[in-house]
């Protein structure tokens, strides 16, 4: 991550100044136009030749394209960095959402709309939750592959393809064998569904089997 960091951090600080050169260089054409409005026909020529009009148009666009490139380059970077949380303790505090979120982006590239397939739809149903704590590597993996997998049954569907995402806080009371005090104990609800063809009833029970695949 810090190998591309550092080259994106150039190409973000050279945008800005190559904004500002192309702002003034559009400037000092407007006002060249307005005080010589029938150039020689080398020059005239040359403007046909180039489209300057579009050019004028375009390349202010295409300067912002290259800048949120660099912006996505960097949100998809932040986001393999919470996936992987190679930078981290095992067992840590995190955000589970951020985790969600993070996995999503990683997958994008599966959601969107294809030459084959059409858009997956996300609908997200986040509860206010607090830090929780994990082993957030390996918690990300399950959330991939939970929705690797949704995404896989969502790709023969011809309808409309939606993943929904919930998260919810509860609670359930545990009491002491030794002296029968009722304890009250938190947990986080995440629900993953999808509205693909399910799982087979005869292999439903043996989803969690121990290197079990389809």
């Amino acid at each position: 991550a810090h190998e591309i960091n550092n080259p994106i951090s150039f190409i973000d600080g050279n945008i800005i100044y190559a904004e500002q050169y192309a702002s003034d260089l559009m400037y000092l054409l407007k006002i060249y136009g307005q005080y010589y409005p029938q150039p020689v026909p080398e020059i005239a020529q040359e403007i046909k030749n180039i489209d300057l009009e579009f050019l004028t148009a375009d390349f202010p666009k295409l300067l912002q394209s290259m800048k949120d490139g660099s912006n996505r380059i960097r949100q998809i970077i932040l986001s393999l960095r919470n996936f992987s949380r190679l930078d981290e303790a095992e067992l840590k505090q995190v955000h589970i959402d951020e985790g969600i979120d993070s996995t999503l982006l990683i997958l994008q590239h599966r959601l969107k709309k294809g030459s084959r397939n059409r858009e997956i739809k996300i609908e997200k149903n986040y509860s206010q939750l607090p830090l929780v704590e994990c082993y957030a590597s390996q918690l990300n993996q399950v959330f991939f592959h939970i929705l690797n997998n949704a995404i896989d049954a969502l790709e023969s569907q011809s309808e409309t393809r939606i993943i929904t995402i919930s998260t919810e806080m509860s609670r359930f009371d545990i009491s002491a064998e030794q002296n029968g005090v009722t304890n009250l104990t938190q947990f986080v609800i995440i629900r993953i569904a999808d509205n693909g063809c399910g799982i087979p009833h005869h292999i439903q029970k043996r989803i969690f089997d121990p290197f079990f695949t389809t």
